[in-house]
C-alpha cells in the first residue's frame, strides 16, 4: 500500500476525503501538506484531529528524508485539479486552464469522467482529454 493510500485510510477514518499532498519549501522550512475535503466544509478541529493521527504514523513512515512540518488543511476554494476525481468533484464550478500549445481558457466545468471533461466556454461546450490540458484550477469570481 502506498503512502498516499495509507494517508487516505486515516483521513477517511475521520470522516473526511483525501484530496492530495504537496511538499513545499518556505525559507529554510520544508512543509508536507495533506489536503482534505468534507461535505459541508473542513474546520480547524477536523484538521487538528487528522494531524494528530497522521503525525505518529508519519514518524514511522516519513514522506521524505530530513525534517519537515506537517500541515493538514482544505485545498481551498481555488484549488488545483490534477486527477479525474478532482474534476468530477468540481463539476458546476468555474475553471481556468492551459491548453497544450500555450492557449489559455476558462469556463464552467459541465461534466467529467475518467477520460476527460466538458467545459462551457463563451456559451459553447468543448470537450478535452486530461492529457490536452495543464495547470487546471478552480477559480472564484469575487
Amino acid at each position: 500500500m502506498s503512502l498516499n493510500e495509507q494517508i487516505e485510510k486515516i483521513v477517511k477514518a475521520n470522516g473526511a476525503n483525501f484530496y492530495g499532498t504537496e511538499t513545499v519549501t518556505d525559507g529554510d522550512h520544508t512543509i508536507f501538506r495533506v489536503f482534505i475535503t468534507k461535505q459541508g466544509g473542513v474546520n480547524l478541529d477536523l484538521c487538528a484531529e487528522i494531524s494528530n493521527e497522521l503525525s505518529p504514523f508519519l514518524d514511522v513512515n516519513p514522506p521524505m528524508s530530513g525534517a519537515y512540518f506537517l500541515e493538514v488543511s482544505s485545498p481551498g476554494i481555488e484549488r488545483k485539479l490534477s486527477n479525474p476525481t478532482h474534476f468530477m468533484s468540481a463539476v458546476g464550478e468555474k475553471i481556468r486552464f492551459k491548453i497544450t500549445g500555450d492557449d489559455k481558457a476558462k469556463g464552467l466545468l459541465k461534466s467529467a469522467d475518467e477520460n476527460g471533461f466538458v467545459v462551457e466556454i463563451k456559451g459553447e461546450d468543448r470537450a478535452f482529454g486530461y492529457g490536452d490540458v495543464s495547470k487546471v484550477k478552480t477559480y472564484f469570481e469575487w
